[in-house]
């Protein structure tokens, strides 16, 4: 049984230590290496096997690797394709994560420099500078003129240079406030100065190729002045598969991991998966949708193998935390316009729009800058529904581990406004949920609806009713939850179910929603709602569900009435 590749980038030490699965990305380098273009940009969502493939790179390209080529890439694409510039440059590594941007533009300019300075240090003593080199650099606070010296130093070498996470601490920074970002970005500031020089770099042929990871172009804007030569290759269809697993390469991976020690049911393992973790296009004429690797190694790693069972949780706390920082940049802009943007995908499931090639921030922050920041971050991805207009296009949720991050942040968001303690309250009361005792949620959802309702009463409808009984269902890590999922042509309004491993030990539960306005008729609704259940506890699908109990919501300004239909 092969080992997880889980939180490690090293490409050297996934090749030649213990015993890993490594699914095979290298004929990229060779599809690269053949363009016309030297410089290039490549986007993903966080933990996307960026990170990995850069270090690919560093280990294919850098000549202190050369001697070890066949013991690091035997049983690649690329040693069976070697490319003419293999182990042909010295490789200069910059990362731009870890830097903190919370205590003011000091600290973060700062951090930044001796974060370049730390990755220049790394370079000196890989080719064996002398020291005297790095008591030089340590002279210099500013990013720009410490680069300078350091191609005066190295001036006559040939450099690959590869900078991971070029956006980090920027989307960060951005985040908490707007004017300090475009004062950093902006012209004059230390970050487009950085890239000037880089700029000046490859046109006097020290840097003679470069690879550059990142999540958003929100940066972007900022290279654009000072670093326009780079080929952004995002979402081009030849690369749609260079970060992240294709089905082919999930079946790969459970062969090579749990199938060895469980008999797998391939079918089904793999229709749970694809609603857990696939979905993402990141060009519309792409031949396969993409799962996020992360996520799959994560449910792999977490997979018992000794009773051949299903991972407790399948998010990943890392990722979901990741997801936590991100939603920060929510505030960027007209918050409200954002928020009326998630709402609309959550209750429609999908939204339309124009993705942007970078921003322009001094301008404004508009809704397609929100629908390109959202997409670049894998919140959204490209929906196979064409749409006429230029440059228009359907967007979706990928999976549904995306939509209970959605879910969970418009419960955020129900906290925030409600003065409600909505996430330590969650897990108790969904536990308790699961256990057949619905009064706690019926508290929560009443209280809340009531406080919500009564705020804005008139715009409140029955989406919005349903909307915030999935965010408060959404904490629950043990159950399915799904709305209005088709079956035979009917739509139960939400089904909530236990998953593997808790498919029999839970109490499951179908809800059928309706809000009532001043002027209806609470019965008629009632009775509405309780017959549309009744149609659907006939339903085969519904019939398989064990432990199943029906529950008309009716609420109103007033709150919620629950009221069990028997089958």
């Amino acid at each position: 049984m092969k080992d997880i590749v889980y939180g490690n980038s090293n490409f050297k030490k996934i090749r030649t230590q213990k015993n890993y699965l490594y699914i095979d990305k290298t004929r990229f380098i060779e599809v690269l290496e053949n363009r016309s273009e030297d410089f290039f940009i490549f986007l993903r969502p966080r933990r996307f096997g960026k990170s990995l493939f850069l270090s690919t790179l560093w280990h294919y390209y850098d000549e202190r690797f050369s001697n070890e080529f066949e013991s690091i890439f035997k049983g690649t694409y690329i040693y069976d394709n070697k490319t003419p510039l293999q182990g042909k440059f010295k490789v200069l590594f910059l990362s731009f994560a870890g830097i903190e941007v919370e205590r003011g533009l000091e600290v973060t300019l700062r951090g930044f420099n001796n974060s370049v300075k730390f990755n220049l240090f790394s370079y000196l003593n890989h080719y064996s500078y002398d020291e005297k080199y790095k008591k030089e650099l340590d002279k210099y606070d500013e990013p720009d003129a410490l680069l300078k010296k350091f191609f005066e130093i190295v001036e006559n070498d040939n450099i690959f240079l590869l900078i991971d996470e070029y956006d980090h601490f920027a989307n960060a920074l951005l985040a908490y406030d707007i004017s300090d970002f475009l004062r950093v970005v902006g012209k004059g500031g230390f970050v487009r100065s950085f890239y000037e020089v880089l700029k000046d770099k490859t046109l006097s042929g020290t840097i003679q190729k470069m690879f550059i990871t990142g999540v958003t172009p929100i940066t972007l804007d900022s290279l654009s002045s000072g670093f326009n030569i780079v080929d952004n290759i995002s979402y081009e269809k030849e690369f749609n598969e260079m970060a992240g697993f294709t089905e082919e390469e999930v079946i790969l991976s459970i062969n090579e991991t749990i199938a060895k020690k469980c008999k797998i049911d391939m079918p089904n393992i793999l229709l749970e998966l694809k609603k857990l973790y696939n979905g993402y296009l990141f060009n519309l004429k792409a031949k396969n949708k993409i799962y996020n690797s992360t996520m799959l190694n994560y449910f792999l790693l977490k997979y018992d193998t000794d009773d051949c069972s299903y991972p407790e949780s399948f998010l990943d706390p890392n990722v979901a935390s990741d997801y936590g920082i991100i939603m920060r940049l929510f505030s960027i802009g007209n918050k409200e316009t954002n928020y009326k943007i998630l709402e609309e995908l959550i209750e429609k499931g999908e939204i339309k729009g124009r993705l942007k090639d970078r921003f322009d921030l001094d301008k404004g922050f508009f809704e397609d800058d929100f629908i390109t920041l959202i997409y670049s971050m894998g919140l959204i991805t490209h929906k196979n529904k064409r749409l006429f207009g230029e440059g228009y296009k359907y967007f979706e949720i990928p999976n549904y581990m995306m939509k209970i991050l959605y879910f969970r942040y418009f419960g955020v968001e129900i906290e925030k406004q409600t003065k409600l303690s909505i996430q330590n309250d969650a897990t108790k009361i969904l536990m308790e949920l699961g256990l057949g005792n619905i009064e706690p949620f019926k508290k929560q959802l009443n209280e809340v609806i009531k406080i919500l309702s009564n705020r804005d009463y008139a715009k409140f409808n029955e989406k919005h009713f349903q909307s915030i009984t999935l965010a408060l269902l959404s904490f629950a890590s043990f159950y399915y939850i799904q709305s209005e999922k088709e079956i035979s042509n009917k739509y139960p309004d939400i089904l909530v179910y236990g998953r593997k491993p808790y498919t029999n030990d839970t109490k499951n539960y179908m809800f059928e929603l309706k809000w009532v306005k001043n002027n209806e008729d609470k019965e008629s609704k009632k009775v509405e709602a309780i017959n549309q259940l009744k149609k659907y506890q006939n339903l085969d699908e519904i019939k398989e569900i064990p432990n199943l109990t029906s529950i008309a919501l009716i609420g109103s300004k007033d709150g919620v009435k629950f009221v069990v239909v028997k089958d």
